[in-house]
């Protein structure tokens, strides 16, 4: 894999940045204050905040399954100091006191860390581990489906498509047909009749992902092949031709430190994901869309290791997911 070694070395760099950290710990008294990133969170400090630190340790599985001798030895003793039955058990404690701490995006990335791991033969340790956060997860997402009326569809952290997408990912790997039952029929329920997506308005300044493509994305999950080129042909009639256009073009990007602009960057590789995914659903335009991924992805590589921190905290996972699509 072209970019393993190089992407296994960020990744474990950022996860050993202790600060800036962003606790978004909402502090239940004068006594509960302390927010020492890896006394707060044992398991996912490092790599600015909750959910970065668990989607970069994602990252790092993956990495050591698709190119375990290039990732090298160095993810493994990262996530043996942090992937440990005792700090697992302070993080999904945590959860379940804070049940709407890191919903939903932090809970996607950290199910698809867990399923990740029991995916990984070399990896049981870690695995036992977290196997108490990933049932943790599980109660906390069939808690809140219901009483969830209304999806969340810019796009930024709370985008319900997106989390969704991962968390049917992580629960069908993990065998709990409960959950990818509850999230298949949410998905079907709020997105299943949309048509005619206005994409005029994408992305707005801080978008890393395309509303209208994370949809798209969740719902070639929940439907039958037929059925989801049906779908998206009604839901964005005209891609891979002058309509929506810009969906396939590089976003305006910005490598400056900015964190808010530094969303861009993953903009571009969530694109490029979501655009290979839903691509086999169009054979007409396939090609087209492929090309724009590519443009997308090759323009963000050199951010993904080169870039500031606020850029390279994060960016790798999004990298990863472009480029296995």
């Amino acid at each position: 894999m072209k970019y393993a070694a190089a992407w296994a070395a960020i990744a474990c760099e950022v996860l050993e940045t202790p600060y800036p950290y962003g606790s978004a710990h909402a502090s239940a008294s004068p006594d509960d204050v302390d927010v020492t990133p890896d006394r707060l969170h044992p398991a996912f400090h490092g790599s600015y905040d909750w959910h970065s630190s668990a989607h970069m340790q994602w990252s790092l599985v993956r990495l050591l399954t698709l190119a375990p001798d290039q990732a090298g030895h160095r993810p493994i003793e990262v996530l043996d100091q942090r992937l440990t039955p005792g700090a697992i058990a302070t993080e999904a404690a945590y959860l379940r006191d804070r049940p709407s701490y890191e919903r939903p995006y932090g809970w996607a990335w950290a199910a698809m860390l867990v399923a990740a791991a029991q995916k990984l033969p070399q990896a049981k340790n870690w695995a036992d581990a977290l196997t108490p956060l990933g049932d943790t997860i599980a109660e906390l997402v069939l808690e809140w489906l219901p009483r969830q009326a209304y999806p969340v569809r810019h796009g930024v952290h709370l985008n319900s498509a997106f989390a969704l997408a991962l968390l049917l990912e992580a629960y069908d790997d993990l065998g709990r047909a409960d959950v990818v039952d509850a999230i298949r029929a949410r998905a079907i329920e709020w997105f299943g009749a949309d048509t005619a997506y206005d994409t005029r308005f994408e992305p707005s300044g801080t978008d890393f992902l395309s509303p209208a493509l994370t949809e798209a994305e969740l719902m070639r999950r929940v439907l039958p092949a037929d059925e989801f080129a049906t779908w998206l042909t009604a839901f964005l009639p005209g891609l891979g031709g002058d309509a929506h256009q810009h969906l396939l073009e590089v976003p305006i990007t910005d490598d400056t430190g900015d964190g808010q602009l530094a969303h861009l960057s993953g903009l571009a590789l969530s694109r490029a994901w979501q655009l290979r995914t839903i691509a086999p659903a169009l054979p007409d335009v396939a090609e087209v869309l492929r090309q724009g991924a590519d443009r997308q992805l090759e323009a963000v590589l050199p951010t993904v290791t080169d870039g500031g921190f606020m850029s390279t905290h994060w960016l790798v996972s999004f990298a990863l997911l472009a480029s296995q699509a």
